[in-house]
């Protein structure tokens, strides 16, 4: 994406250059996210599993 930009910047797509900004910007914070959210696991409960004639 950083190069999206730079190619952006030099061939003067103004308003592509600031849509690549945003949506680098975007990308940089989920990431900031899931780096914060690491090791953070949540156990979920899938309950028993049973056959057809179980039910």
């Amino acid at each position: 994406m950083i190069a999206r930009i730079a190619e952006a910047e030099t061939e003067g797509w103004l308003r592509e250059v600031e849509g690549l900004q945003v949506s680098l910007a975007g990308a940089e914070e989920k990431l900031r996210q899931l780096d914060r959210g690491h090791g953070q696991h949540t156990a979920v409960d899938l309950g028993i599993p049973t056959t057809r004639g179980d039910r």
